[in-house]
């Protein structure tokens, strides 16, 4: 079984890496905090908003399949009802890696899209942020890491 630490190491190891459920209004959204932690670490991020054409000040892609040469790794920063429909464009387009990310009380962990996708040979990380990780975590960050379980790989 894979720890998250190690499920965490290979997802950040990706160099092109969408981040689905950004906001249009960044103030208090995990998505934009963490597209624009991957974007000033160097990572080719991409946002994914299907009611936004930009973001950030970025260019925004209405879907997963709409990013030009597509990605190897999706942040999910939906709300959870939103998650299953990522996770199965996640299975079509052969996406191996996807991170539900889940902040505070309110997160992008489904369950039933956990299964689905660990069952499709995904690796999925069900909650926590990959902002508590190296290369992108900051001390309040790591902080966290230390305080917060809750997801699994």
């Amino acid at each position: 079984m894979t720890t998250v630490a190690e499920a965490a190491r290979d997802f950040l190891a990706q160099r092109r890496i969408a981040v689905a459920g950004v906001s249009r209004d960044p103030r208090g959204h995990g998505g934009n905090t963490i597209y624009a932690r991957l974007k000033a670490r160097g990572y080719e991020v991409y946002a994914v908003n299907p009611n936004a054409d930009t973001v950030e000040g970025d260019p925004c892609y209405r879907s997963l399949d709409a990013i030009p040469g597509g990605v190897d790794a999706v942040v999910i920063a939906t709300a959870a009802a939103a998650t299953g429909a990522v996770v199965d464009d996640c299975i079509r387009l052969g996406i191996r890696r996807a991170w539900m990310h889940l902040g505070g009380a309110s997160g992008s962990v489904a369950p039933d899209a956990v299964e689905r996708g660990r069952a499709a040979g995904m690796s999925v990380i069900a909650g926590a942020c990959p902002l508590m990780f190296e290369p992108t975590a900051d001390f309040a960050h790591k902080c966290m890491r230390l305080f917060m379980g809750g997801a699994t790989a």
